[in-house]
């Protein structure tokens, strides 16, 4: 920067000084917000107290959680989350808490902080942990601070390493998350030496497939495997979990061995048709969709539609690409097919979890007149399910599958059913359609 001019530097010193004071600011923020998450949390607890709720107020803190969640447009399973590690921010490190809201530390400062000493169970311990580690947070970043906050935290732990990790063991899990371009990914929280032993285990196996592959790819005619040691790894992971049988867990008449994989696949007829193609003469097919959510590839949404035994048949609106009907080569449970296909999803307001893992819920309840037809059914995850019949929520059907739902502090939030994924014809593309 030799060549900037006096003006310049003194522009980028101003520059410099404006994001350290915008970054404190954000920081006091998100104190403030966890501040009041965590008082939204006490306050729920406390109802649930005083009415002796026998489920420690968990129903209580789901409604509550649903409510700021439904204003904020976001899912009360998130806000849930927020507020409890507000909670534990606020009420089990304050000095931490303070900080952060002086724009002494960032957010992420707070949450290496807080994640190194959760198992300090003694308070003084945790003061004391807070106070010296918050010393380092002042001057470093979080990634370096991370390494120190767990030496810091060691020195303040009564418990053994053995004994933490047989805690830890308890939230072992595996998760799944959606990309783009009909990816995903899944991940795994368990013990460090199986963890460690399964990738090793698969890059031995990709190591000696690739050996292989390039040993017969010097006989005459052969076609060479290109795919690198990370394709072979994440190829031969989706192989072993797909097709392989559990040795160690399955059952004493090989049950969970003939358990096999399960996924929803919306196809619009045109693109089985047409397949994938740039030509704008039939971009009115869209892709194929996974779930109702991630898009898939033309190829493969061809390959599931040529393994089943039969297709559940979506009659849509040409216009307006309303959902009619649904009907199937062997009709077989109509009506949940019907309503899988109408909802797609949880109909509860920011809620995305697949239809076919939900609870078919009459609106009405039956036991007071309510039909078992479609105006009055419809999906919910097993969490809101609960939630509507043991909280302040209700919900109403009206025409159309459109939920209207009234939260316990008597605003009112609007579901209506996912658009298909589905051609909608106009002028202009029956003009450009190839028929």
């Amino acid at each position: 920067m030799v060549d900037a001019t006096d003006s310049q530097m003194a522009m980028l010193a101003d520059l410099v000084e404006s994001l350290a004071a915008a970054e404190a600011t954000l920081s006091s923020m998100r104190a403030a917000r966890d501040g009041l998450l965590a008082l939204a949390g006490r306050l729920a607890v406390d109802i649930a107290q005083e009415g002796r709720h026998p489920d420690g107020g968990d129903m209580t803190i789901r409604s509550v959680a649903a409510e700021i969640g439904a204003i904020q447009r976001v899912s009360d399973r998130t806000v849930e989350r927020r507020m409890s590690d507000a909670s534990w921010l606020v009420d089990r490190f304050p000095s931490v808490w303070h900080a952060q809201g002086e724009g002494r530390i960032s957010a992420a400062h707070s949450r290496v902080i807080v994640d190194a000493g959760a198992h300090l169970d003694d308070e003084a311990d945790r003061a004391a942990y807070a106070a010296e580690v918050l010393e380092t947070a002042a001057v470093e970043s979080p990634n370096r601070l991370r390494r120190i906050a767990r030496r810091i935290a060691e020195k303040y732990q009564k418990r053994s390493v053995t004994e933490r990790h047989r805690d830890a063991r308890e939230k072992r899990r595996v998760w799944m998350k959606d990309g783009d371009d009909g990816m995903a990914e899944i991940g795994m929280h368990g013990p460090a030496a199986l963890v460690h032993g399964m990738f090793d285990r698969l890059s031995q196996m990709a190591h000696a497939l690739k050996e292989e592959n390039g040993k017969a790819a010097k006989e005459p005619g052969a076609a060479r495997d290109e795919r690198t040691t990370d394709q072979l790894r994440a190829d031969l992971m989706a192989d072993l979990v797909l097709t392989g049988a559990p040795a160690a867990h399955d059952t004493e008449d090989g049950l969970l061995g003939e358990i096999h994989a399960r996924v929803e696949v919306t196809v619009p007829a045109s693109s089985l048709i047409h397949g994938e193609t740039t030509s704008a003469s039939v971009r009115c097919s869209p892709p194929a969709e996974l779930d109702g959510s991630i898009p898939i590839d033309s190829w493969t949404a061809r390959f599931f539609a040529g393994m089943v035994a039969g297709w559940d048949r979506v009659f849509t609106h040409p216009s307006s690409g309303a959902m009619l009907a649904v009907d199937r080569y062997r009709p077989s449970e109509q009506l949940r097919r019907h309503l899988r296909a109408r909802d797609q999803r949880c109909r509860f307001p920011t809620c995305g979890l697949v239809a076919r893992k939900c609870d078919l819920d009459h609106n009405v309840a039956a036991a007071t007149g309510g039909q078992t037809c479609h105006d009055n059914l419809a999906a919910f995850c097993r969490r809101h399910h609960m939630l509507k019949h043991h909280s302040p929520w209700h919900v109403r059907q009206q025409a159309g599958g459109v939920l209207e739902w009234t939260s316990p502090t008597g605003r009112v939030y609007i579901d209506e059913p996912p658009a298909q994924n589905t051609v909608r014809f106009t002028e202009s593309t029956m003009a450009s359609a190839p028929f």
